[in-house]
């Protein structure tokens, strides 16, 4: 027995950018070992495997596998998976809105023309570091941080540590180096830097270190919290709906696209609605050997 697979390109409209993902049709019979290893063997950031939903009203359970562990929750990946279920025509052509279930509960996925969205769960915000800290983690002065927005934790399932940096030059300047991001980062809180900076009207500039990969071309469980930690901290302007464009991965060379949606009660200050989009490009179809 062979399991189909596709990869594609998530976060982008062009083929070859934005971050690449594995995603693995009908993996039901696959040992959960065997997943692991197959994603360390594809070494994308993710690698997703299709299996039965437990609720039969969900379109399907999607498993999430960086090269070295199970995640709870993902962007790039759900974005991803989702819009091969529609290509595979695993659902209806008429269903614009369905549900994922993963690790972290059920994840609610529309489509809207050629863009798939994800709501995430509520946004939390966290423990604050010192600007100094953040700023020997990364390899930047402390004077390239932005005063008046603290480096803090932030999570919709995943946590990451934002940091908020003077302009794109500034976030261009950082380097990922694994010794200083550990003085910063504990996988018990976080494991993964987020930088961004305002780069234009409802824009931003954006790059992601973590602890296992030097850096991530379009991070999409981390641009929720984004986009509630730009709005909190004066990155971008609060309203009723908030739409913000997250650019990241240029300095990588595989620019991403990633939109992000905000809706706001009168006296929250924390959205009630989070919503991240964007496209999708196919890149290759196969099959993958059963290795059992």
């Amino acid at each position: 027995m062979t399991y189909q697979i596709r990869i594609v390109d998530v976060f982008t409209d062009k083929p070859l950018a934005g971050n690449q993902l594995a995603v693995v049709l009908d993996a039901k019979d696959i040992p959960v070992k065997l997943m692991q290893r197959i994603a360390r063997e594809m070494n994308f950031s993710e690698t997703t495997f299709v299996v039965p939903p437990e609720d039969p009203a969900h379109a399907a359970r999607v498993r999430i596998f960086t090269p070295h562990t199970e995640l709870p929750f993902a962007g790039h990946p759900t974005i991803g998976t989702a819009w091969v279920l529609a290509d595979e025509g695993l659902v209806p052509k008429d269903v614009n809105q369905f549900t994922l279930e993963e690790n972290v509960g059920p994840v609610p996925v529309r489509r809207e023309g050629q863009m798939f969205w994800m709501t995430h769960p509520p946004v939390q915000f966290g423990q604050v570091y010192p600007h100094s800290q953040a700023a020997a983690a990364i390899g930047v002065e402390e004077s390239d941080l932005v005063t008046n927005a603290p480096a803090q934790v932030g999570s919709t399932g995943l946590p990451f540590v934002y940091v908020a940096l003077r302009d794109a030059a500034a976030v261009d300047k950082a380097t990922s180096e694994r010794s200083r991001l550990e003085k910063l980062l504990n996988r018990k809180i976080a494991d993964a830097v987020f930088l961004t900076a305002a780069n234009g009207s409802n824009r931003l500039y954006s790059r992601m270190f973590s602890l296992d990969i030097p850096e991530d071309p379009a991070t999409g469980s981390a641009s929720g919290p984004l986009g509630a930690y730009a709005v909190k901290y004066g990155l971008a302007e609060r309203a009723p709906t908030v739409s913000l464009i997250s650019e990241q991965g240029t300095k990588m060379g595989r620019p991403s696209q990633i939109h992000i949606e905000l809706t706001y009660g009168e006296s929250k200050d924390i959205p009630e609605r989070i919503e991240v989009g964007g496209s999708v490009m196919p890149v290759l179809s196969g099959a993958l050997s059963d290795f059992s």
